[in-house]
């Protein structure tokens, strides 16, 4: 939970929750800084970090969260749904193919980072926003498997594409209820080393690009895997009211790989 009090910006008192567990690419953490660099400069900004244990998958769980984030702070007006990741359970390899994947972390993996990950926050933060005076804003964590589904991840690679999907359908449905008082938006990051994808990247005895990491760097025209903090600028752009006008949108963040041909 993140507050940036007296900012002289835009943003200045908004409220952003941060909802992350094994968050794929750093996003949530840079959730959490996003009112910070807002206050930036100015000296009588003092961001308040506060972190509450919950399991997002469990609505009951959020809500108890949610209470306990009012209570603090009074109202939230950004919702940043940063919950995600795969499971080697729910990867195919040469060894196991798609037919011999578990049911069970499929279905876990899709939950993961489709309910989790997106559906239950948004109900229970947003409805919080509908009742406060200032709206909101939703940022939903989408990926390039939602343009175009990777090899070896089916759960994660629908998943994804669904989260997507609901983001578009959630904007359409709260700016046909309440105008514009809440937002809703996607961020879709490219390729980012994180202990969830580690092994499918790199090798664990030389630390060198495996062959699915190299081709990976060849597809994305900036040549470099991401790094945490270039999310941060689309982060604050859809959280501010410079994007007021801006819902129902996913914006890649992938140094060129989505609109990279191949040649």
């Amino acid at each position: 939970m993140t507050s940036s009090k007296g900012a002289d910006t835009e943003n200045a008192g908004k409220k952003a929750c941060s909802e992350k567990a094994d968050s794929e690419n750093g996003i949530g953490h840079e959730g959490e800084k996003c009112c910070g660099k807002q206050a930036e400069g100015d000296d009588t900004a003092k961001p308040v970090v506060r972190a509450y244990r919950v399991d997002a998958m469990d609505i009951e769980s959020i809500r108890d969260a949610a209470a306990a984030i009012l209570s603090d702070f009074r109202r939230v007006d950004i919702l940043v749904n940063a919950v995600g990741g795969n499971m080697k359970g729910a990867t195919t390899s040469d060894e196991v193919s798609f037919f011999d994947l578990d049911a069970g972390m499929l279905d876990r993996v899709v939950k993961l980072n489709l309910m989790a990950g997106a559906v239950l926050p948004s109900q229970v933060f947003g409805r919080e926003m509908v009742i406060n005076d200032n709206g909101g804003v939703i940022i939903n964590i989408s990926s390039m498997n939602a343009f175009r589904p990777l090899t070896r991840i089916p759960g994660y690679s629908a998943a994804k594409a669904a989260v997507s999907n609901f983001t578009q359908w959630l904007a359409v449905d709260l700016a046909r209820k309440y105008g514009d008082k809440i937002r809703v938006n996607a961020i879709a990051p490219g390729f980012f080393l994180t202990e969830q994808n580690r092994y499918l990247l790199t090798d664990p005895e030389t630390g060198e690009f495996t062959q699915r990491g190299k081709t990976i760097i060849e597809h994305t025209p900036m040549g470099r895997l991401g790094q945490p903090e270039d999310l941060v600028g689309t982060l604050i752009w859809l959280c501010s009211d410079a994007s007021r006008f801006v819902t129902g949108i996913v914006v890649p963040v992938d140094g060129g790989f989505s609109a990279f041909s191949g040649v």
